[in-house]
């Protein structure tokens, strides 16, 4: 409907971020409709941002390697920096989460420097040494160098961000699959 078009360009117009809010406060019947909120927000800008690249590589990546196990927590490991640097681009510029708010930790084999890791990913990552929580060491069966610097997590806990995840990622596939975006000459 025209009415509904008309809000979506105010949104896009509003912002060039998706909107989040803090859950923390909220209790019982409040939450169910505030994640009804979200979900309705997610499907408007899901519309606005189904075209931008950033968009649909955060959700990807979030779609092949993310936490779908929590309710609450964001997170996405890699050992691929250009994937962690874009999902980082994704969480701040498309998500609007400020980069103080994103957390990141680094997995370890024991064969491994820690400072050289750290160093490796903090410039590689588009975070800075604030963002990241201390290593944490496993002991893997391989003591072979095949990962030469780890896995690098990253995290923000919101749950009304994790919602709208989940919405659009039940949304991005059959988007793809049904839409024709290029014709072949």
């Amino acid at each position: 409907s025209d009415g509904n078009k008309d809000r979506l360009s105010k949104i896009a117009q509003e912002r060039s971020t998706v909107r989040l809010r803090g859950l923390n406060l909220i209790r019982g019947g409040h939450l169910e409709k505030i994640y009804q909120e979200a979900e309705a927000e997610a499907k408007e800008e899901f519309e606005h941002f189904k075209f931008h690249p950033t968009f649909i590589a955060g959700i990807s990546i979030y779609w092949g390697e993310g936490d779908k196990a929590t309710k609450h927590l964001i997170r996405v490991g890699n050992i691929d920096p250009l994937m962690i640097e874009l999902f980082v681009k994704f969480l701040n510029e498309i998500c609007g989460v400020s980069k103080e708010k994103i957390r990141a930790h680094i997995l370890l084999y024991p064969d491994l420097n820690k400072k050289e890791c750290s160093k490796y990913w903090i410039a590689r990552s588009g975070l800075s040494n604030s963002n990241f929580n201390k290593s944490v060491i496993i002991i893997g069966r391989h003591k072979t160098r095949r990962i030469p610097y780890g896995v690098c997590y990253i995290t923000v806990s919101s749950a009304y961000l994790k919602k709208k995840m989940f919405v659009w990622l039940s949304m991005l596939p059959k988007e793809l699959i049904k839409g024709q975006y290029y014709t072949r000459e």
